[in-house]
């Protein structure tokens, strides 16, 4: 994205720029570089049209103001849904994709009383925490930032979801129309979706994760970065930890956000100037932390031994860390029938994996 701006300052306009890039690849060592044919482009244009998704091109007055000031902004990117989402504040939430049911709670709590404050949530439609953030606030306005074109529903499992999205919320990606996501994809996506948000919240985090770099992405771009504690021996939550200890504002619920942040009614917008003031820069982490996990033979280095175990099993396993959570919240949170989880749940307790507590309550042994 460097190379783009550098280009257009040194050559004026788009059309120079692509005149002379063969020239400029041949001389870096590239060969049989080829800029995109008028076919290829107007394919790409006909794709758009018949998704329904528009095309935002950095200096449109509809391009959002806040990630046109981080460092590495998309030149283009194309937006499917409420294209007014894109003037509204915005606040990111992410988090681990084999989330725990009390993260995804936790995760759908925010974003609903962050909607009802007026902000309008960012993640990255992935499974686990992403897909509860934007559940919980297709009504009050969310924008999911893909890996891959808008018109791809990746993973397939929110397929719905990312039709709802389209329909009401705001489905967005530099990515060309019908382009399947790869891994190198992602970590340029994050950088989107903190760029997009005042704010960026991580719900449920290992110390090696995709929200972490987001985190990091955040930091470089002047955001707050806030997050949600968990148990010092759940792995989902150790990065979560990490970033309170360095100096990440911690959040017990929406109203640490909104006292960080303002209500919608009191905050700033982008355009009249810096977003960092010295209150804002005190409550900044100093780093994005770089440590190891606990060593091996803590919990928070493993994930939920569940090799070896029926699905069903598995799952509920996946689910639990080591808080306890409310049996009946974890069946509703299964979507099974609680004829089906109480057996998987004898056999799990009697193999020493889960335990039982008072008052109807379950964690991991």
């Amino acid at each position: 994205m460097h190379t783009f701006f550098r280009l257009m300052r040194e050559h004026g306009n788009a059309a120079t720029v692509l005149a002379v890039l063969p020239e400029l690849a041949a001389k870096a060592g590239v060969r049989d570089y080829r800029t995109a044919s008028i076919d290829e482009t107007r394919a790409e244009w006909r794709a758009s049209q018949k998704a329904g998704a528009r095309l935002i091109c950095f200096g449109d007055d509809g391009y959002p103001e806040y990630l046109s000031r981080i460092d590495d902004p998309p030149p283009v990117f194309w937006a499917k849904g409420d294209m007014a989402h894109l003037a509204r504040p915005m606040v990111a939430l992410v988090g681990a994709r084999n989330a725990s049911s009390l993260g995804e709670r936790v995760a759908r709590q925010l974003a609903q009383e962050l909607g009802r404050a007026g902000y309008v949530t960012v993640s990255g439609l992935a499974r686990g925490i992403d897909a509860a953030v934007h559940e919980a606030s297709l009504r009050t306005g969310t924008v999911a930032v893909q890996a891959g074109g808008v018109d791809i529903a990746y993973p397939t499992e929110n397929a719905a979801l990312h039709g709802r999205i389209g329909e009401i919320g705001l489905l967005v990606s530099e990515q060309p129309i019908g382009l399947q996501p790869q891994a190198r994809h992602f970590p340029r996506r994050n950088r989107i979706i903190s760029g997009l948000a005042r704010a960026l919240v991580v719900v449920e985090a290992a110390a090696r994760s995709g929200s972490l770099i987001t985190a990091k992405n955040a930091l470089d771009q002047g955001r707050d970065v806030l997050a949600v504690p968990g148990h010092p021996y759940d792995a989902r939550a150790s990065g979560c930890n990490m970033l309170i200890r360095d100096g990440a504002t911690l959040v017990r619920s929406a109203a640490d956000i909104l006292e960080a942040l303002g209500e919608v009614s009191d905050t700033t917008s982008a355009r009249s100037g810096s977003t960092d003031t010295a209150a804002e820069a005190q409550r900044r982490p100093r780093a994005v932390p770089t440590e190891e996990p606990l060593p091996s033979g803590a919990l928070a280095d493993k994930a939920p031994p569940v090799s070896g175990l029926p699905a069903r099993h598995a799952l509920i396993l996946a689910r639990l860390g080591p808080t306890p959570l409310a049996e009946d919240q974890l069946i509703r949170d299964l979507n099974l029938p609680a004829t089906q989880v109480a057996p998987a749940l004898l056999d799990l307790e009697l193999d020493g994996r889960i335990t039982r507590h008072a008052g109807g309550l379950i964690s991991l042994a």
